[in-house]
């Protein structure tokens, strides 16, 4: 399995990706410009990511702009194929900008930008995952009908939760509906969300839960009950 990550003007977590992916989970990586468009060597049994940061300046809105991108039209003809496509945190939002995931993300509900630790976890278990957020636009919201039929589909994929993995309004950092941290779409090769697994990957960082979110990719299962994490089915 090989993983593309696009690289747009503003990216700030490309190599942070890059990193975690090929020395934590020793993935072979390749850098794609934005300006490109060739997406010829990977396979639908491959992944692009969309990483964080504030692509195009977060001109208009965040991921506005990045959505018309010459890669983007090639990610989602790719995704439209069945290829796996991850975003995360500015990615989330340039995958609703381009319609491969519903909803959009909204200015966090105490209108300033947050940076901290916070808990997820994913359907099926009950294992809390600490993952760092850094996002000022990450209140994800959606329409009622859009909700139900995430929750009827299974698509909501991790929740914001305490540390104990309770569910709770004040384990929710910027006013997310329902608690969501990330969702996928109906046929579960497109998943997106805000907080930042590829900065919770090292040994030396002392926290490695974001392995978990990254390996979920590579070994494409559903988490379980018994399994030891959450982790997401692609």
């Amino acid at each position: 399995m090989k993983f593309g990550v696009v690289v747009f003007p503003g990216s700030n977590c490309d190599r942070d990706m890059q990193d975690a992916l090929q020395n934590d989970l020793n993935q072979d990586v390749i850098m794609l410009w934005h300006k490109e468009k060739d997406l010829s060597m990977f396979s639908t049994e491959d992944c692009i990511v969309l990483p964080g940061g504030f692509s195009y300046g977060d001109y208009l809105r965040c991921g506005a702009i990045a959505r018309f991108s010459p890669m983007m039209q090639s990610v989602i003809e790719f995704a439209q194929k069945g290829g796996k496509v991850l975003g995360v945190c500015n990615g989330f939002q340039i995958l609703c900008e381009s319609h491969l995931l519903p909803g959009v993300l909204l200015r966090n509900a105490n209108q300033q930008f947050i940076c901290k630790n916070v808990y997820l976890k994913g359907v099926g278990s009950d294992k809390a995952l600490k993952i760092p957020i850094a996002h000022g636009e990450g209140r994800y919201h959606a329409d009622e009908a859009t909700l139900n039929k995430l929750e009827a589909n299974n698509q909501i994929i991790y929740r914001y939760c305490n540390e104990n993995g309770e569910i709770t309004q004040l384990s929710n950092p910027n006013g997310a509906i329902r608690n969501i941290a990330g969702i996928c779409n109906e046929t579960r090769n497109v998943f997106g969300m805000m907080p930042h697994p590829e900065r919770a990957t090292s040994d030396s960082l002392g926290n490695t839960d974001g392995r978990v979110v990254l390996q979920s990719l590579i070994m494409g299962v559903q988490a379980t009950v018994t399994e030891k994490a959450a982790l997401v089915n692609f």
